[in-house]
């Protein structure tokens, strides 16, 4: 399977467009490149029915944890406006290639 180049990574706050969370703003926790794929900081939250494991010190019962959601239902949120936006790529008199805003064209890596 090849890997899809999302812009969004660990970290970034993000905002939800579509589904049942729609609206609601959260921090990367992980990005799954191989399935496209992110977990956002109490987004897409599940229960999970989990097994007593002493030997892990896991406890037993009702488990409530972020599921993945697909990237296409997320936009990143600039730091610098706090807009939702797309993001573009810019060449730094420095060299470094970085994030852009595409609504205030402020950088948005650190």
């Amino acid at each position: 399977m090849s890997r899809l180049q999302t812009p969004i990574r660990r970290n970034d706050t993000v905002v939800v467009t579509a589904g049942k969370d729609s609206g609601k703003r959260g921090r990367v926790l992980k990005v799954l490149p191989v399935r496209n794929r992110l977990i956002v900081e109490g987004i897409n939250v599940i229960k999970r029915h989990t097994r007593p494991n002493p030997q892990r010190n896991i406890k037993g019962g009702i488990v409530e944890r972020e599921a993945s959601l697909h990237a296409s239902n997320v936009q990143l949120v600039c730091p610098e406006c706090s807009k939702m936006t797309r993001i573009g790529h810019r060449v730094l008199n420095d060299g470094r290639k970085v994030r852009i805003c595409r609504k205030c064209e402020g950088v948005v890596d650190k």
